[in-house]
């Protein structure tokens, strides 16, 4: 999944402005300017669309995690050069503090079915032999899910870019 239209559409979930969204990175001591935020959220047709590398979408989801959870104590986590889906997977989950059966009632808020053996599979190891990645329509389901749980459902949904397709 583009780092872009996850920004967007968590920032829409949770219906951040701006400033929440610099207070966001800021808290992992990283600083972005409006201009910054506004250029990763614009359609990509757009001349001055920006796109958001996946270091800084995980610095983004990392001071998420300080936000709803609060920081830890010790070092605090490295952003990950290089995202998958099962990573921003598992940091909403951590984010959100879900439990297995949380994270698949928000699923099937959005129509999908998934057994707890299929849905730890996508937190495991890279290396482990039950390791599963987690496809773009997965991820998209979890964050309709959450859209749904956080605004409720609604008729008209927001622009989300062409990445996303049909919607889910």
């Amino acid at each position: 999944m583009i780092s872009n239209d996850a920004l967007r559409r968590i920032r829409y979930i949770f219906n951040f402005d701006d400033s929440k969204m610099m207070a966001l990175f800021a808290l992992v001591d990283y600083e972005v300017t409006r201009q910054q935020v506004c250029d990763w959220l614009k359609d990509e047709e757009d001349p001055a669309y920006l796109e958001c590398s996946d270091t800084q979408l995980a610095i983004f989801l990392n001071g998420l995690i300080i936000d709803k959870r609060g920081k830890k104590d010790g070092p605090q986590a490295e952003p990950e050069q290089r995202l998958t889906n099962n990573i921003i997977f598992m940091k909403l989950k951590i984010a959100l503090n879900l439990k297995a059966e949380e994270v698949l009632e928000i699923l099937e808020l959005a129509d999908f079915r998934l057994s707890k053996h299929e849905l730890s599979a996508f937190f495991r190891r890279q290396d482990h032999k039950h390791y599963r990645e987690c496809k773009d329509q997965i991820l998209r389901y979890f964050l309709k899910g959450l859209q749904i749980k956080y605004r409720g459902k609604s008729e008209k949904e927001p622009d989300t870019g062409s990445i996303w397709g049909q919607r889910v």
